[in-house]
């Protein structure tokens, strides 16, 4: 869903939303299909799933009713492209997964938990609460300005950049809170703080136990802020039991399908540029013109 509004906002303010024949706004979806064939071609996959929202509630907001509430509906070209990408990677032969309740993160999170031990994966997204996930043979592949450029992470590049593991980092979350999810936090800790006081501490379990070791506003701050920070720390972290299926047999990657091919060609989906699929749109340009 990250990359989806990333692609859709990449050209939104210019209003280059490239309707196509049936007044479809196609342009979040064509861009997500971009980010997804240049991570084929970078990563080479051998199984590959695509994680989606599910609705706008989930168990976060049961336990915070303001959870989110700050975002905005989306643009109206922006809806009806929500079912077009699912179509458009029903059509490339790569399963879809949702689970109303939970957060693609969470998802995501317990599909690559749950993979065979020596498997390797890699989580290619805009969101960087998904880099709690790492470990020994999880990679996050965070997306930078423009396609195909990543900053990948492992677990030890991880902890050499931000000075803390990534299970600390869910604690770092909890300090410091999230204004795009909508919870605070503690008033007054940023990410520069809650970094310093979980590398001191190592969780907050442990902050609180020597809270009289800290300066007074900090002591003030924390305190005024117990039972949000207790809460934050459950809507940071991701939830790695989800009732999620996933046949990995139906996961492999085979390449590009006819289905895709003539999906993007119904739907004014222009890829042919992008090698990953050129050859299979050329040869299928050759034989529809044979008839």
């Amino acid at each position: 869903m990250a990359l989806l509004f990333r692609a859709f906002y990449a050209t939104a303010p210019s209003r280059q939303f490239m309707f196509n024949k049936e007044g479809e706004p196609t342009n979040g979806v064509q861009g997500f299909l971009r980010h997804l064939m240049l991570a084929i071609e970078n990563r080479k996959p051998t199984h590959i799933a695509v994680c989606w929202d599910m609705g706008s509630k989930t168990f976060r907001h049961q336990l915070f009713a303001r959870y989110k509430a700050n975002r905005t509906a989306p643009p109206v070209e922006m809806v009806p492209q929500f079912d077009l990408a699912k179509e458009m990677i029903e059509a490339f032969g790569i399963p879809n997964i949702g689970v109303p309740g939970f957060e693609a993160d969470d998802c995501i999170g317990t599909l690559a938990k749950r993979a065979h031990e020596g498997t390797a994966v890699s989580i290619v997204t805009g969101d960087r609460d998904l880099l709690q996930l790492l470990d020994q043979r999880i990679q996050i592949d965070l997306l930078q300005k423009g396609y195909g450029n990543y900053r990948s992470f492992n677990e030890q590049t991880f902890s050499e950049h931000y000075g803390v593991t990534p299970q600390q980092f869910v604690e770092v979350k909890a300090l410091m809170g999230d204004t795009s999810d909508g919870y605070p936090g503690v008033r007054g800790i940023g990410e520069k703080t809650a970094l310093k006081l979980i590398r001191q501490f190592g969780s907050i379990d442990r902050l609180l136990d020597h809270l009289d070791m800290l300066p007074k506003s900090q002591q003030t701050k924390i305190s005024m802020d117990l039972d949000m920070l207790r809460l934050s720390r459950s809507l940071a972290e991701i939830q790695c039991q989800v009732p999620v299926a996933l046949d990995m047999s139906k996961a492999v990657y085979r390449g590009i399908t006819d289905s895709f091919i003539e999906k993007t060609e119904n739907k004014g989906l222009r890829l042919v540029k992008y090698e990953l699929v050129k050859n299979r749109w050329e040869r299928h340009a050759a034989q529809a013109s044979e008839h």
